[in-house]
């Protein structure tokens, strides 16, 4: 029979090993946090992301194909550069373009925001279509990325404040400016957490987000699931002390890195789009923004064979129609 000092023993062994196993495991868990926001959202490091084809390793030969590879040209062709300095002092690179029609509808803009390791460039398909409608169109580098000065990547909540200020700049030079902003993937979720902001400009007539997520918190979680096979109460312990870092490094959070407080005060027409087979953003954050929406005129998109960013090649008609729609009907042109 075990005494009270074998007892006593085994406790003080147990409680040992669980401390340093406690130990072990949170450091495993800073370690890891620490690799996450290097990778997910400094720039500037070299094995980040943003020096990886990670995200869209076919985004090159997209680019380069159909309406993409003329519109590409299109862009390149007629670019004129823009910039402006945000309010913490970077300096944000842009491209403006003339409207491409014969009888453009004077004192209409479009303000295409390109999304997660991107560039205006991507944004060319799009551009080019609302060019062709008529409206003069602003193609922002976002911050960290592309020609814009920057080294943290603020997934939609540093680069709203951006955004505001691009569009100060277009109604400073045009106050019966009115403007449809349209953003895809990160760009969309930028979008839409600035619809609802007090800041707005009554000039902001109507908002395009295409597959946007939800929140950064929520997206990374999916990511680290997806890229790193991690079990989801895993993936939410990281991500979580994650957003504490990048709290501390770059000024915001991952949870209040979200859409839902800004679409719960969002009052202008909004159209919501998203592929039913996207893999990289989840086709459920289509519902929850959708919902989230305050606006008496909001409509969504669900194209159900699309992959990100794919709807409108793989179902262009109904695409264009409804994007077409809401647009002529918001704009009333």
């Amino acid at each position: 029979m075990a005494t009270t000092h074998d007892h006593s023993a085994l406790i003080r062994n147990i409680q040992l090993a669980t401390g340093v196993t406690t130990v072990a495991a949170t450091g495993l868990l800073a370690a890891s946090a620490h690799m996450l926001f290097r990778f997910a959202i400094d720039t500037q490091w070299k094995h980040s992301i943003f020096h990886q084809a990670l995200i869209a390793p076919d985004r090159e030969g997209k680019m380069n194909q159909g309406e993409a590879k003329e519109a590409g040209q299109w862009f390149s062709e007629t670019k004129q550069p823009v910039s402006i300095t945000s309010r913490d002092g970077l300096k944000l690179h842009g491209w403006l373009f003339d409207p491409d029609c014969i009888d453009p509808t004077p004192h209409i803009y479009a303000i295409c925001v390109h999304g997660y390791t991107g560039a205006p460039e991507e944004q060319a398909k799009w551009a080019h279509r609302y060019a062709r409608m008529g409206f003069t169109v602003l193609t922002p580098s976002q911050r960290a990325q592309d020609l814009s000065e920057g080294r943290y990547v603020g997934m939609g909540w540093l680069e709203r404040n951006d955004l505001l200020d691009w569009i100060r700049l277009i109604v400073d030079s045009d106050d019966q400016a009115r403007i449809l902003l349209f953003g895809g993937s990160m760009g969309a979720t930028t979008v839409m957490m600035t619809t609802g902001t007090p800041e707005l400009p009554r000039n902001v007539i109507a908002a395009i987000a295409e597959s946007g997520y939800t929140s950064a918190r929520m997206e990374f979680i999916d990511s680290a699931r997806g890229m790193f096979h991690m079990p989801k109460l895993l993936a939410s312990a990281c991500v979580d002390a994650a957003g504490l870092i990048c709290k501390r490094r770059a000024g915001y959070d991952f949870t209040e890195a979200s859409c839902i407080p800004s679409l719960r005060h969002t009052v202008i027409p909004m159209l919501f789009i998203h592929g039913g087979k996207d893999r990289m953003v989840s086709p459920r954050f289509l519902d929850m923004n959708y919902n989230a929406c305050s606006s008496i005129d909001r409509e969504r998109l669900l194209v159900p064979d699309a992959d990100h960013m794919e709807s409108s090649a793989v179902d262009p008609k109904r695409y264009w129609d409804t994007v077409y729609g809401f647009i002529r009907r918001s704009f009333k042109i």
